[in-house]
């Protein structure tokens, strides 16, 4: 059996109700329990911790016998389930005889015989005791009115007697024993500072109360955002007519629409199959880090996703220097997560937009971000930095395709050549385009598509024959070129 002082004792005093009243915090090992009276500790043998029942503190003068007898027969200490008022003799009886004096006030003497002496003795039984207690006080920190993180491993550790500690680990599985998960997403492990049995018992139940704890934590701080992040999906989504219908409540959520606005359209790709989805956790994990990297910057910050990308805007007065900047540096760091979660397989394209004004400014911004990162995307470039050129033509066709009713009506004018499949259709868009840019000429467009002329026209006769439009009329060429062009800026639309 391992030595086991008082010292030790002592470790596990919340748990066992005692404390030291007198003598030393060590001294003889204690190798015996027993319930005894002072009238009978000659019958003990060395190395004994005597338990002395009663509720009333014992005569001066009888308790000063017991201290010389203790000292005596080399006995570990006395416990006294009373609470202790000793008097300077007895207090100086104990420091030369080198005698811990204990107090468990209202201790039940059988309980506490019996919880020392599965200390004494270790073992599995010691062992689930204190793993119990541990839940017991852990359970008790989290129902606290603060109930933190910090709370919860201080009052496990001290009932444990063995430290725990919140370890980042953003691989951790929410099937293992010590994974403390934010729902899906994995924040770290739970450790143990020193191999202990009752730590292991504890720490699943321990685990569990920390990820509730901070989910707790997270939904409250985050709460605010997250209830934007609704609002701002609705306004960019939405017809350019009920734009206006958003600004009420954007103030009730606080959310500053009048201010200048940039957005940053963060894009996944697979790289060897296009029309995968990311991994499930990836949404989750990137949206709480996210919010945490934005947590305390200077700048508001809306955090969204639109299916599978996500889109981030930052808001600031109207004339804030470097707004794109500030923007950039985050989604940078918002795409190497991604990265990092979604696995070597996955590349993560970051379409930035330019700062505009008032609510328009942002879906406008918005538009850039996205068309930046699917023309990215489209023209074979994932997993890169994009900026939209948004002079001259470029900028009129954006406002084309941040317009759902536009990209609508443009797309019903070649959505026959859809019918030919993803490939031909963009083949066909391409000729179509080149066709009318260099006004009806097949010469001119096959120098740009690298064919033939009769190639060209080839094409150009299926393609009529599909969409059954006049290319010679001008009104009709205007607007099936206008068609051509939103289809390719919208990269795979």
């Amino acid at each position: 059996m391992a030595q086991f002082s008082v010292r030790d004792l002592l470790a596990e005093r919340e748990r066992l109700g005692l404390d030291l009243a007198a003598g030393p915090p060590s001294g003889t090992d204690i190798e015996f329990v027993d319930i005894a009276t002072l009238d009978t500790l000659d019958a003990l043998a060395a190395g004994t911790l005597a338990i002395i029942p009663g509720e009333e503190n014992p005569a001066p003068y009888r308790l000063d016998v017991a201290l010389r007898r203790a000292s005596a027969r080399g006995l570990a200490g006395l416990v006294f389930t009373t609470d202790l008022a000793l008097a300077e003799t007895a207090v100086a009886l104990a420091e030369r005889g080198r005698v811990p004096v204990l107090a468990a006030p209202h201790a039940k003497p059988s309980d506490l015989a019996v919880a020392i002496d599965r200390l004494l003795s270790g073992g599995a039984s010691e062992a689930m005791t204190r793993a119990a207690y541990a839940i017991e006080q852990a359970t008790a920190a989290a129902a606290g009115a603060d109930g933190s993180v910090d709370d919860i491993l201080e009052a496990a550790g001290r009932a444990l007697g063995v430290p725990l500690s919140l370890e980042d680990d953003p691989t951790v599985l929410w099937s293992d024993n010590d994974a403390v998960c934010v729902g899906e997403v994995p924040i770290g492990r739970l450790v143990a500072h020193r191999t202990d049995a009752a730590a292991d018992v504890a720490r699943p139940v321990v685990a569990s109360l920390l990820s509730r704890a901070m989910q707790r934590q997270m939904r409250d701080r985050y709460a605010p955002t997250q209830s934007r992040a609704d609002l701002l999906v609705e306004l960019v989504l939405a017809e350019s007519s009920r734009v206006e219908a958003f600004v009420g409540q954007a103030a009730r959520l606080g959310f500053p629409l009048q201010l200048s606005h940039v957005a940053g359209w963060l894009k996944p790709t697979a790289l060897g199959d296009p029309d995968a989805r990311p991994p499930r956790g990836v949404e989750p994990a990137l949206e709480l880090f996210a919010l945490q990297l934005v947590e305390g910057r200077d700048e508001m910050w809306h955090v969204a996703f639109i299916q599978d990308d996500m889109l981030l805007v930052s808001t600031e007065e109207h004339g804030a220097g470097d707004h794109q900047r500030r923007l950039r540096e985050v989604g940078i760091r918002l795409q190497q997560q991604a990265r990092r979660l979604a696995g070597p397989g996955w590349a993560y394209t970051l379409g930035l937009g330019t700062p505009q004004l008032g609510a328009i400014g942002l879906r406008q911004s918005a538009a850039e971000a996205r068309i930046a990162a699917d023309s990215a995307v489209a023209s074979g470039r994932p997993g890169g930095v994009e900026l939209t050129d948004v002079t001259g033509l470029q900028r009129v066709l954006l406002d084309f395709y941040a317009s759902p009713i536009s990209r609508s009506l443009l797309h019903d004018v070649l959505a026959p050549l859809d019918a030919l499949g993803a490939e031909r259709a963009t083949t066909s868009v391409r000729t179509l385009l080149a066709y009318l840019a260099h006004r009806n000429s097949l010469a001119s467009a096959g120098r740009e598509l690298n064919l033939h002329p009769n190639a060209v026209g080839y094409r150009l006769k299926r393609i009529r024959e599909v969409l059954q439009l006049d290319l010679d009329d001008p009104d009709i060429r205007f607007s099936v070129e206008l068609a051509c062009r939103v289809r390719l800026l919208g990269g795979s639309r």
